[in-house]
């Protein structure tokens, strides 16, 4: 199975594909307000020890460094889970049968092309609800993916996965499948993740199925250069939070003054990834009336990328409604997907 353009596919017309298309923006006032003054950024550079909330990462040139990573030596993540996506992705649409399909952080929809294609070979008709706070990768993500598969209709919704679960109607097709892969679920602390859980489920029908990509727990020697690579581009894709913070809110971070630090806490099985400071130092954020005090190797949080036991999530799976049917590895066992039903 392929993930580039379907089989035999047709080119659609622009007039087929903006037939096709829909994209709802859901942002609330809070959201807007949050984001647009920066409060979550005055909260977290004022506060000890120094945080930065990870969504500042993802910005157009963020988001491109990220494509980047994925394409590194050292990133196993992306290859290893794409390789099980090929070889089980016919199996997971003859389990699910007919079914929309959500997919949550969808970016460019690489890997859900796999997906289509799947159950595109199996005749099924094709519903796809990709969920992005980027309504920009959204649209262009998705133009590409009518023109290419032209039996399929798009439903994006632009925001955050707490709002887009929140509004989902109930599925048009026999059942649906919300696909969250790519271990994003590492980024999400604990309690978070409890939270994201519950979400999963109200948002499911009993029947209905859950796609869950997880990265696996390894020895360090694996996991740390994957997020400090030879190149340099995950220390460049950290150190770029500083330049969206300097677009976005009027700032004078000098980011050769800062260094890209990341380690895996074998106590708390995560990556952890910070920003360090090269000397003492003062930053002005102009646009939020904001001095912001640096200390010689002083530190800002910017993400975590949690490693999962595959025993225990499946308990904590199953113990919200959602029970693992199937739980494909890699060879290495490296990397786990695991697809869940939602029972009563």
């Amino acid at each position: 199975m392929s993930i580039s353009k379907a089989a035999g596919s047709k080119i659609a017309s622009p007039k087929s594909i903006e037939k096709r298309l829909r994209i709802e923006r859901l942002v609330t006032v809070n959201e807007i307000v949050t984001f647009d003054t920066g409060s979550d950024v005055i909260q977290g550079l004022t506060q000890t020890p120094k945080t930065l909330p990870t969504r500042y990462l993802y910005d157009d040139r963020g988001s491109e460094l990220f494509e980047q990573i994925c394409e590194l030596p050292e990133y196993y993540l992306t290859r290893t889970e794409t390789k099980i996506l090929q070889q089980y992705a016919s199996e997971i649409a003859r389990i699910t049968g007919p079914c929309e399909l959500v997919e949550l952080g969808s970016g460019s929809s690489t890997k859900t092309r796999i997906i289509l294609d799947a159950y595109q070979q199996l005749g099924y008709p094709m519903l796809y609800v990709p969920i992005d706070v980027s309504a920009g990768i959204l649209e262009s993500s998705a133009r590409q993916l009518l023109a290419d598969y032209p039996s399929l209709q798009v439903h994006a919704l632009a925001g955050t996965y707490e709002l887009a679960l929140a509004k989902i109607l109930p599925s048009e097709l026999p059942s649906r499948l919300i696909g969250f892969i790519g271990s994003t679920l590492g980024n999400l602390t604990p309690q978070e993740s409890d939270i994201f859980i519950s979400q999963i489920t109200n948002a499911l029908q009993v029947g209905e199925y859950f796609l869950l990509g997880i990265d696996l727990q390894k020895p360090k020697h694996i996991l740390e250069p994957a997020y400090d690579d030879s190149q340099g581009v995950t220390a460049a894709f950290n150190l770029n939070i500083l330049e969206h913070l300097n677009q976005r809110f009027e700032g004078n971070f000098d980011t050769t003054q800062f260094e890209h630090w990341s380690f895996y806490n074998e106590t708390e099985n995560q990556i952890e990834s910070y920003l360090r400071s090269l000397r003492s130092q003062s930053v002005e954020l102009h646009a939020l009336n904001l001095t912001v005090n640096f200390a010689l190797g002083e530190t800002i949080h910017t993400e975590i990328s949690r490693k999962f036991d595959l025993k225990i999530i499946q308990q904590q799976l199953t113990a919200r409604g959602l029970v693992p049917l199937n739980v494909w590895t890699d060879p290495n066992q490296w990397f786990g997907l695991l697809l869940c039903q939602r029972q009563a």
